[in-house]
């Protein structure tokens, strides 16, 4: 991967005028991020400098009103580091693109410095989690338990009986980065509640005191 200062884009945006302001905002910040590739058409991601960029900024609505789910899937099972960005406020939307695999998911009223943040971390494998994505990743805060998918919840117990993030990959039939991805997810969703796990045994205790597992499981 290149290097902090060297870090390069691809933009997928359906409106001109949205791809040179998320340029603009990418070239010009700290540090610096070179947009190599944009276009309306996920192609751009696929081919030329787009598909060796280390993120993809992708919008959700490319021309139709369906949401290009099936182009982020595609995008995450080939390891792409994907930051969505869109119109769309809406929680259901922003959990089912961080459980197909996006690294971020912002809505277009969040400015240059939250994109520019989900970015830099994209381009190292780090979730980002921007005001639009607090309350969907907290869950119920009544319940005092964070709302993980069924897929966090696979990869979690998955994770707490095996020797390492790769078996649990080969187990699940996905990448260690996208294993990762995942935990990532999961502790953000215990850091938004005051439930901070940042180790294994601080998720083991979470996953029990929350009966995701039972001690004789593992």
């Amino acid at each position: 991967m290149a290097q902090a200062t060297e870090l390069s884009a691809v933009i997928v945006d359906d409106h001109p005028a949205v791809r040179a302001g998320v340029a603009q905002w990418l070239v010009t910040g700290t540090p610096p991020i070179q947009v190599v590739a944009s276009g309306d058409d996920v192609r751009v991601a696929w081919t030329g400098a787009g598909a060796t960029a280390d993120v993809v900024i992708l919008d959700l609505h490319l021309g139709g009103p369906a949401p290009a789910m099936s182009e982020l899937r595609r995008l995450a099972q080939a390891e792409r580091r994907v930051v969505v960005y869109s119109m769309r406020a809406d929680d259901e939307i922003a959990l089912q693109c961080l459980e197909l695999g996006a690294l971020s998911y912002l809505t277009k009223a969040e400015g240059a410095e939250h994109l520019l943040e989900a970015s830099v971390a994209a381009a190292s494998g780090r979730a980002y989690t921007p005001p639009s994505l607090a309350g969907a990743l907290a869950g119920d805060r009544s319940a005092n338990r964070p709302a993980l998918s069924a897929r966090e919840t696979e990869v979690l117990v998955e994770w707490f009986q095996s020797e390492s993030k790769d078996f649990v990959g080969q187990r699940l039939g996905i990448s260690t980065r996208t294993v990762n991805t995942h935990l990532e997810h999961i502790r953000i969703k215990y850091a938004m509640i005051g439930r901070e796990a940042p180790t294994k045994a601080a998720l083991l205790a979470r996953a029990i005191q929350d009966g995701l597992v039972q001690v004789d499981d593992l």
